[in-house]
């Protein structure tokens, strides 16, 4: 049995920022992931998601109330032959540039650091997939980089490496909750029950994220049969 039920880490929280879900379907049949954003701001809400071949993109709903692009308008899923790339900023520009050369998620991570929005210093979050010959099997890292003791002049670095379980996943987000300034998220990544489908994990997340601070959630599914991916995406802004 998991640690923490994941409906009960997102109703208990009004604000997460933007938070990283990866684990195996309880069937054992299936990888997945979640990525969703959160935002206080106008700008931080003026947000959708945006899939494109080979990855998925946030950009601005309403392009006049787009105030300031850095930070919120990035890459957050890139794909890589048979890796998934989830981040919460560019850094997933920099781990793909940096497989793509043989290089590994470490390395890349490793010339970054949090993001510079002082006094807050947001924690870069990062996920990967790494699937196995004809997706029977796969494992996944997170990642998280943060302000050491929230003073912003010296950056934390923490890598986790996962073996797949069946119905067992793991949730890492950029903030343990509301505050001003806001406490970056401490602690490993909470252990979490995986459900079957792309569709109850889409309704977890997002019947369950604050309703004022929700933004958009994106889900993938990949059979680890080798057949189609399911995808969903939700917007708040439609």
């Amino acid at each position: 049995m998991a640690l923490y039920d994941l409906k009960t880490l997102l109703s208990e929280n009004s604000y997460p920022g933007r938070g990283i879900v990866i684990g195996k379907s309880a069937d054992g049949k299936k990888a997945m992931f979640a990525y969703f954003i959160m935002g206080r701001s106008e700008n931080s809400r003026n947000r959708i998601f945006e899939r494109f071949e080979g990855g998925m993109r946030t950009k601005a709903f309403d392009e006049s109330k787009l105030s300031d692009p850095s930070l919120i308008i990035y890459n957050p899923f890139l794909q890589l032959g048979t890796t998934d790339i989830i981040t919460n900023g560019d850094q997933t520009n920099t781990i793909y540039d940096f497989l793509k050369e043989g290089q590994t998620f470490e390395e890349a991570l490793y010339t970054r650091e949090f993001e510079p929005d002082e006094p807050n210093f947001t924690p870069r979050i990062s996920g990967a997939l790494y699937y196995g010959f004809n997706k029977e099997m796969f494992s996944y890292k997170l990642s998280i980089l943060k302000s050491a003791n929230g003073r912003g002049n010296a950056c934390s670095r923490y890598f986790y490496n996962y073996t797949a379980e069946n119905g067992i996943g793991h949730f890492i987000h950029t903030y343990k909750c509301d505050g001003n300034p806001i406490p970056s998220f401490y602690g490993e990544p909470e252990e979490i029950e995986m459900p079957n489908s792309a569709k109850e994990l889409a309704d977890i997340c997002w019947n369950n994220l604050n309703n004022d601070n929700k933004v958009s959630l994106f889900v993938r599914e990949v059979p680890l049969d080798g057949s189609e991916p399911t995808e969903i995406i939700i917007n708040k802004n439609v």
